[in-house]
């Protein structure tokens, strides 16, 4: 299961590797406030390192969540970058995670994951800063089966969405039903569920890492409990973000 999913993290990667290997300078702002797309590489870059720490040296990583400054994020962000660093941080991270023996958990500033799950994670969030980069140059991309993963998250983090907003997580269950980039479907949740989410896989994914808004997506919410979901989904850890303007 890891080597499929860090053979789709490669593949991710490959394409955002791909939109920023020829640019002149990474200066180029992007819709995520006050980052350009050295910004979204070096955040990339840094999330990679660190959590091939986590993989690798627990003890180390342990410490290093100990004593992390509130801004931690933004000052992973804010350090310098080179193509040849975030390459071979995406090469560490593959080596580390493969390396986490069956059944080990890696730590984490959530819940420990196993390295599948966190895999898994990175894939969502080079998926997400790299819509950032694309939107920036003005370029779409063409949805592919990746989104499964992203999607998959975004379902999972149902409960986490709520906690992070101080709201109780609804018992009722919710019935995810997407719509594939090659027309299949993708069903998360009770068939017989009376709150149900639909769409455009592309669209959901779009929501949950917050890179539109909800008005310009196709995502259609039956029932209170899905309604109340649509508005903060998040495939994110952290808290809740900002969001997107309406365009």
């Amino acid at each position: 299961m890891i080597d499929a999913v860090l053979t789709d993290l490669d593949a991710e990667s490959r394409v955002l590797d791909d939109l920023v290997a020829p640019l002149p300078d990474w200066s180029t702002p992007t819709p995520a406030p006050g980052w350009t797309i050295a910004h979204q590489i070096a955040h990339l870059r840094w999330t990679d390192r660190i959590s091939a720490q986590a993989a690798t040296e627990p003890d180390a990583f342990a410490e290093r969540l100990r004593t992390a400054p509130p801004d931690l994020v933004e000052r992973g962000a804010a350090e310098p970058v080179t193509l040849a660093d975030w390459r071979a941080s995406r090469r560490a991270l593959a080596e580390a995670l493969r390396a986490v023996p069956a059944g080990v958990k890696v730590p984490w500033f959530g819940p420990p994951m196993s390295p599948t799950s966190m895999a898994t994670a990175r894939l969502m969030e080079t998926w997400a800063h790299g819509q950032d980069v694309a939107d920036a140059l003005g370029v779409t991309r063409e949805p592919t089966h990746r989104l499964r993963h992203v999607a998959h998250i975004a379902v999972r983090a149902f409960g986490y969405a709520f906690l992070v907003n101080g709201k109780p997580v609804p018992a009722a269950p919710v019935r995810v039903e997407l719509v594939a980039p090659d027309g299949s479907a993708w069903t998360w949740g009770p068939e017989g569920a009376a709150d149900r989410i639909s769409g455009p896989a592309l669209d959901f994914c779009l929501l949950a890492t917050q890179r539109r808004h909800r008005d310009d997506l196709a995502v259609v919410a039956t029932g209170e409990v899905a309604a109340a979901w649509v508005p903060i989904a998040q495939a994110f850890a952290g808290p809740p973000g900002a969001g997107r303007e309406r365009s």
